[in-house]
C-alpha cells in the first residue's frame, strides 16, 4: 500500500538523498494540482491475509491511512499502480476466528461442540453445567467439591485434575473456563454456551 500526502513544506528538494530520520523508502515530490506543494510518499507492506489479527500498532497505521483519505489528504495506490480514494480497511481486515459453540442438552446430560458429542464424565458434565449456572461467581475448589461432588474428602487436586481434563475435551482453542490464580475457577467471559433444558 502507498500512502501520499501532500505536505504545506517545500524546503526539499526530490533529488536531495534522504536526511537524518528519514526512511530510503520515503521520499518527497510535488503532488499534482497541489500548486506546487511537496508530498510525502510512503510505502507499507502490511499482511492482510491469514488467520492471525493485526497488530495493535499495524491496526492503527491503516485507521491512520483511512482518515487521510476519507478527508481528501491522501490517496491509496494498489500494487498495479494507479491512484484511488478508497478505504484501506475495506475487505481486507481479516475477519475474527470462529468461536464454537459448547450445547448442552440437561434432559440427555450430552454436550455437544459445534454438533460433536462430547465424551464426558459424570463429574465433568456436573462440573460444567455448575459453572454455567453462575457464569460471573468465581469458585474454590473446595466450593466445586462440595457443590459438585458433594463432600470434602477427595482434596481440592482432585478439582484441577478434573478442571484439565475438561479443557482437553473441549479443546484450548474453546474459551470456556477462567482459572482465578489464588481463588478457583468461573466461566470464561467469551464462553458460548447454549443450555437446551428439553434435549
Amino acid at each position: 500500500m502507498s500512502v501520499s500526502s501532500p505536505s504545506s513544506r517545500t524546503g526539499r528538494h526530490p533529488s536531495q538523498p534522504p536526511g537524518p530520520g528519514r526512511p530510503p523508502g520515503a521520499q518527497r515530490r510535488p503532488a499534482a494540482g497541489s500548486g506546487g506543494l511537496a508530498a510525502l510518499t510512503v510505502t507499507l507492506s502490511i499482511p492482510l491475509a491469514g488467520e492471525e489479527p493485526l497488530i495493535p500498532a499495524a491496526r492503527r497505521l491503516l485507521e491512520a491511512a483511512r482518515e487521510l483519505v476519507e478527508r481528501g489528504e491522501a490517496t491509496v495506490s494498489g500494487p498495479h499502480g494507479g491512484e484511488r480514494r478508497a478505504d484501506p480497511l475495506a475487505v481486507r481486515t481479516p475477519q475474527a476466528p470462529h468461536v464454537p459453540t459448547v450445547h448442552i442438552m440437561s434432559a440427555s446430560r450430552t454436550v455437544l461442540l459445534d454438533g460433536e458429542k462430547l465424551p464426558l464424565t459424570r463429574l465433568e458434565f456436573d462440573l460444567l453445567m455448575h459453572l454455567v449456572a453462575h457464569p460471573r461467581r468465581v469458585f474454590t475448589r473446595l466450593q466445586l467439591l462440595t457443590a459438585v461432588w458433594g463432600y470434602e474428602h477427595a482434596g481440592v487436586r482432585t478439582v484441577d485434575v478434573h478442571i484439565r481434563r475438561l479443557r482437553g475435551k473441549v479443546g484450548a482453542e474453546v474459551p470456556l473456563i477462567t482459572t482465578v490464580y489464588g481463588v478457583g475457577y468461573r466461566l470464561a467471559d467469551d464462553a458460548r454456551v447454549v443450555i437446551d433444558s428439553t434435549g
